[in-house]
């Protein structure tokens, strides 16, 4: 459960920063479950908090070719 909440909040920190920076994404964007399971296998690697785990996450979306999403 609480693995679920860090998670959560990693993802949603992450995404709201990413479509900050790229205001023409969409919310329901392919990128956002491909964040959602790289951080999940990340989590389940190494336990992070939901900070450090943001960040990571927005690192992985910045390396996602933009034509391929």
């Amino acid at each position: 459960m609480f693995g679920d909440i860090v998670l959560k909040t990693a993802a949603e920190t992450a995404w709201t920063v990413y479509r900050s920076r790229h205001p023409g994404i969409d919310a329901r964007d392919d990128r956002r479950c491909l964040l959602q399971r790289h951080l999940r296998r990340r989590w389940e690697e190494r336990r992070s908090d939901a900070e450090e785990l943001a960040s990571f996450g927005i690192a992985y979306l910045d390396r996602l070719p933009r034509e391929e999403c």
